[in-house]
């Protein structure tokens, strides 16, 4: 975890003492359950409530001379409560508490990633809508293609986080589970109604077979939707950084007073928090792989899982907390420049009108291959001249294009708003009736 790529409430998930109060929770849960079974003393269980606590600098000290990390927990534990300590982990293993709380680590840091895309979702929505109808070059291959809107590139972003918040539901559902099943997984020695009762104060659903683990497919699945909703995170990113690029200039991010953006050249105004954006998803996606590896453990369980998951819960999680956080801030300040989209879509003369004649002349009784021929040369000398002749002027002018269309027809087709007709249909599909 690097304090510079940090929100305070992700990382408190992830400090010592949450940890050991999860685990305190689920010990004293445990036994609760088993009190109310008759497997152990009612007061013993009281007294767990009452009188367990922890240090954590204690819980170290024990655990660098047992080695042994739930130990040292339920000795220090032990420490407070005495005699009835004894009752405390009754047929428990090490595996039932680290997963469980592992589980419920992974469950609130998802509660606050998911509040995180409702306000990036927020955010785009709105520049969405204001600028549904501001015209703007879409790119294919970086090459200059058809009109689109900077409406419909925010509005795109809208359906695709949405769809990340969706998987990331799931991927709560699936990882949220707990195990109280005792060594190997068979509850020899504790009863499964100790589970289910657990599971019900902690807001968890039962693991229905574990071994003496939790299987990590669960938490495969969860880092690889993390990855994913990275990777969006990027693709919006790496749209503002070109957008914001010199030769093009059509949005850039907020550049504040007093703002630098080079040690070297005071004109600079760089994407830097795009560029972070890039970076940081490449690690919340490095730690899928990890992830993935963990599910094949050996037979009922070995601990190879353990350090991999010390590093990409909380890393992970707080990475990708900060990274929401960052890409809401540059959406909602981001600068949009529409004068500048409108002259570069009428930078190259016209080109991006070229479909429209195209399917007007095979409308008109032209073949395919001639209508694209004829097209094209007039296309190339406008893209050859670097914009500066116009594909409506040659076309107008040329012999083989004017006996098949009017000059008026010629012109119609170079009307902007005919790509914009269908934008509304686009909107209602993401954003509903509005």
């Amino acid at each position: 975890m690097v304090p510079r790529y940090s929100r305070p409430d992700m990382v408190a998930i992830w400090e010592p003492e949450s940890k050991f109060r999860i685990w305190f929770e689920i010990e004293a849960h445990a036994t609760d359950a088993l009190a109310e079974l008759g497997v152990v003393p009612k007061e013993a269980a009281k007294a767990i409530w009452e009188k367990g606590a922890f240090e954590v600098d204690r819980i170290d000290a024990i655990e660098a001379e047992v080695k042994h990390d739930v130990i040292a927990f339920l000795t220090n534990v032990a420490e407070h409560v005495g005699e009835p300590a004894r009752f405390m982990h009754q047929g428990m293993t090490s595996s039932d508490v680290l997963d469980t709380c592992l589980a419920v680590q992974l469950a609130r840091a998802t509660d606050i990633l998911l509040a995180d895309i409702d306000k990036l979702l927020e955010v785009i929505k709105r520049r969405a809508f204001e600028h549904k109808l501001t015209p703007s070059i879409g790119r294919s291959h970086g090459i200059h293609a058809e009109p689109v809107t900077f409406g419909l590139k925010m509005a795109e972003a809208y359906a695709e986080f949405s769809r990340c918040r969706s998987r990331l539901e799931q991927a709560r559902a699936e990882v949220a589970t707990c195990a109280i099943s005792g060594a190997v997984g068979t509850f020899a020695n504790i009863d499964p109604r100790v589970e289910e009762h657990v599971a019900k104060k902690l807001g968890l659903a039962i693991e229905p077979v574990s071994t003496q683990v939790i299987p990590r497919d669960r938490h495969a699945m969860y880092f690889a939707t993390l990855g994913v909703i990275a990777s969006s995170i990027e693709r919006l990113a790496v749209e503002i950084r070109h957008l914001q690029r010199t030769e093009v200039l059509e949005a850039e991010e907020y550049f504040s007073p007093g703002q630098k953006g080079s040690s070297a050249m005071p004109h600079k105004r760089n994407p830097v928090l795009t560029e972070n954006l890039t970076g940081l998803a490449r690690m919340v996606r490095a730690y899928v792989t990890p992830a993935l590896e963990n599910v094949a453990l050996w037979h009922e369980r070995d601990i190879s899982h353990s350090s991999v998951e010390r590093y990409v819960g909380p890393d992970a999680t707080i990475t990708l907390d900060f990274a929401l956080a960052r890409l809401t801030g540059v959406i909602d300040k981001l600068l949009v420049y529409p004068e500048r989209m409108q002259k570069n879509l009428d930078r190259m003369g016209g080109l991006v009108h070229s479909q429209r004649v195209l399917l007007a002349l095979t409308q008109a009784g032209v073949s395919r291959e001639d209508a694209y021929r004829l097209v094209q040369r007039n296309a190339m000398k406008v893209w050859e001249s670097d914009g500066t002749l116009s594909l409506m002027e040659l076309l107008k002018a040329d012999p083989d294009v004017a006996a098949a269309l009017s000059a008026e027809e010629i012109e119609e087709k170079f009307n902007l708003d005919y790509h914009f007709k269908h934008v509304d249909t686009i909107f209602d599909r993401v954003f509903g009736s509005h």
